[in-house]
């Protein structure tokens, strides 16, 4: 006796493998759960991964410089060109710091 296969009703297809799989940018990471922090709080540095991860070699901590967060900030209304605020958004999250960080080497850098 044949048995009959029938199709799923409309809508209801299976989702091929890569349909999925979820993509997110630095922009929209979701926050790691509870369970998820207390498995990384497990881990031993033996167990953690870290060979695709680059060595920083002398040329980079020539011009490392240590940049401690400021106590307290000042809100301000600023005029920024769209393009530039455009690429700093695209960075992801904490843009403001970093136009912040950005202001402040330039400061830096032209003090007397």
């Amino acid at each position: 006796m044949k048995k009959s296969v029938s199709s799923p009703p409309a809508g209801h297809e299976k989702k091929k493998k890569e349909e999925r799989i979820a993509r997110y940018s630095s922009a929209n990471l979701p926050e790691p759960t509870k369970k998820e922090w207390e498995r990384f709080h497990s881990m031993r540095d033996e167990d953690i991964y870290g060979s695709e991860i680059p060595e920083l070699g002398e040329e980079f901590w020539k011009y490392a410089k240590h940049m401690p967060p400021l106590i307290s900030k000042k809100a301000i209304s600023i005029r920024i060109d769209p393009d530039v605020l455009g690429w700093f958004k695209l960075q992801g999250k904490r843009y403001q710091s970093r136009i912040n960080a950005v202001l402040r080497a330039y400061v830096e850098s032209h003090r007397p």
